[in-house]
C-alpha cells in the first residue's frame, strides 16, 4: 500500500500495573522498561502502580482504570507464570468484554526464540474491556521488551497498516 498520505501519530494514554510480592516500584525494572518504551514511542503514562500477586488487588485497580474514560490502554506484568501467587489472568480475564488471542499466540511464538519451550509456561493475553485495551504480560524485563517492541507498540500506532488498535477506538462501544 503507498504511503503517499502518511497519518499523523496519535498518542495513547497507558497505565501500567506490576504485579510483584517482591518488588517496589524502585526495583520494578519491566514497569520502568514498559514507561521508557511507551513515553519514547510519544505515548502518554496515566498512572503506575505496583501490587502485590493478589487477585482482588490486581482486579480493583484495573477495573478502576476500565472504568476512566482518560484511559485508553492497560498494560500489566508480572503474575502470568504457573506457581500459586500467579493470578494476573485469573484477575483480567473475568473483565474482558472481548479477547484477542493473536496476541497471546504470537507473543508465544516470537518468545520461544529467546527461551524455547519455557515460553509454554507463560499465560498472556490481550483484550478490551469497556473500550479500553488491556495486555496481562510476563514479569520478566525482556518478556516486556519484546512484547512492546514486537507488537505492542506497532498496534498501539496510527500509522501501522493495513491496520491497528488505535484506528478501532472510536468503534470499541458500538452495540
Amino acid at each position: 500500500m503507498s504511503n503517499q498520505n502518511p497519518r499523523a501519530f496519535i498518542p495513547v494514554n497507558i497505565a501500567v500495573l506490576t504485579a510483584s510480592d517482591t518488588r517496589t516500584d524502585a526495583q520494578d525494572k519491566s514497569g520502568h522498561a514498559l514507561v521508557t518504551r511507551l513515553t519514547d514511542a510519544g505515548h502518554h503514562l496515566s498512572d503506575k502502580v505496583v501490587v502485590p500477586d493478589d487477585i482482588y488487588q490486581i482486579r480493583a485497580i484495573v477495573s478502576k482504570w476500565i472504568a476512566n474514560s482518560d484511559i485508553q490502554t492497560i498494560i500489566t506484568t508480572g503474575g502470568t507464570g504457573v506457581s500459586g501467587r500467579d493470578g494476573s489472568p485469573e484477575a483480567i480475564s473475568p473483565l474482558l468484554d472481548k479477547q484477542l488471542n493473536g496476541f497471546g499466540e504470537m507473543f508465544r511464538v516470537l518468545s520461544y526464540d529467546d527461551i524455547g519451550t519455557s515460553t509454554l509456561q507463560s499465560r498472556t493475553l490481550a483484550g478490551v474491556a469497556n473500550g479500553t485495551y488491556i495486555f496481562v504480560l510476563p514479569g520478566s524485563t525482556g518478556a516486556c521488551k519484546l512484547a512492546w517492541d514486537k507488537l505492542i507498540v506497532h498496534q498501539l500506532d496510527y500509522r501501522t497498516r493495513p491496520c491497528n488498535l488505535v484506528e478501532m477506538m472510536p468503534r470499541l462501544l458500538e452495540k
